[in-house]
């Protein structure tokens, strides 16, 4: 993602009373969120509990919550953040990437409350938005930054100039690392999504089990590979003792989750002694992870880093990072128009 930014103009200019309503629909989470002036006065989620039966979120089930929470979820967005509609001042929404049938729920929306009040509407690109979940509260980095950003479906690490400009230095050429931690899970026999319940296990274990790190050039990753030794680790396992998964889950979560950090820390690293720059921040799903977190925070103090990691519930997918890049958008007057379509995939 090269996103230009147009001159010096300060991004924190203060200007008042610019309220947007943003609305996030890119997989199975709805969420609506009300911003004023860059300042987040409500951020609802309705979770879709349906898709653990299956392993893994169903497109169609997906798409067919939204039409239901939608509505509701818009209204109690408005409600908490005290606003009524006339209020204002644009619509934002992601338009991806994410699941094309669950994208067009909320872009659907956007545009015909847009068009209804008759005012500008505002698309976010969804990892973008997670980069500028930073600015959802202070602290916030100091431009330049780099940001780690890991999620079931990306990770990348990415130069950050500006709001509106980002450079892409290294991403995964096949799984991200939430995938990883996912599929992994699934193998173990644990209920979706396996990223948290891995992570609480992790916490009760010991680092006993050696995965390999992958040799990828530069600073991109991969994270097939590793999927495959640690099923093909479990396989020769359970041959010798088909009880070895439960007599020892604690301590395959911990080696597990050890490695995926290792991997996404020592890229990390690299990329902050190839730039120069010392701002670091994390975002996306798996910045959530314990293990991530903890990692950051002793790499920082080691390297003389300043750290970000958003609050929880910035961390997953949640409508006040849409709000918040969308303001910065609305600053430089970036408006969609009624004829926009979503992007199930769309490059940064």
């Amino acid at each position: 993602m090269n996103l230009s930014n147009p001159g010096n103009k300060s991004y924190f200019c203060g200007q008042m009373n610019i309220t947007i309503l943003a609305i996030e629909s890119s997989c199975d989470d709805t969420s609506a969120a009300v911003i004023r002036d860059g300042n987040v006065l409500s951020n609802c989620i309705a979770t879709q509990e349906i898709h653990q039966q299956y392993g893994g979120v169903v497109p169609e089930l997906a798409s067919r919550a939204h039409q239901v929470n939608i509505i509701p979820i818009v209204d109690t967005a408005l409600k908490e953040a005290g606003i009524n509609k006339k209020e204002l001042n644009a619509v934002a929404f992601t338009r991806g990437p994410g699941l094309m049938g669950s994208l067009i729920v909320g872009v659907s929306f956007a545009k015909a409350l847009a068009m209804g009040l008759d005012i500008p509407l505002i698309e976010v690109h969804h990892m973008q938005a997670h980069v500028l979940a930073h600015f959802a509260e202070l602290p916030h980095p100091t431009f330049p930054f780099l940001c780690l950003t890991v999620s079931g479906g990306h990770t990348q690490i990415i130069r950050v100039n500006a709001p509106l400009e980002m450079e892409i230095l290294g991403q995964t050429i096949d799984d991200a690392a939430g995938e990883a931690f996912d599929k992994t899970g699934k193998i173990l026999g644990l209920d979706y999504p396996a990223g948290p319940i891995i992570d609480r296990y992790a916490q009760q274990g010991k680092v006993v089990f050696d995965f390999p790190e992958p040799q990828i050039p530069e600073l991109n990753f991969s994270f097939s590979g590793l999927k495959t030794s640690i099923l093909y680790f479990l396989r020769d396992q359970l041959k010798a003792n088909p009880s070895f998964i439960k007599e020892n889950m604690a301590d395959i979560c911990a080696s597990v989750q050890d490695r995926i950090v290792s991997i996404l820390m020592n890229k990390l690293t690299t990329a902050a002694e190839l730039t120069g720059i010392s701002e670091i921040a994390i975002a996306g799903g798996v910045s959530a992870n314990s293990g991530l977190r903890s990692a950051l925070i002793q790499q920082g103090e080691a390297l003389g880093w300043k750290t970000y990691i958003p609050k929880f519930e910035y961390c997953t997918d949640n409508a006040a990072m849409i709000g918040i890049t969308a303001y910065y958008k609305y600053l430089e007057g970036e408006f969609s128009s009624q004829d926009i379509s979503p992007k199930a995939r769309w490059g940064m």
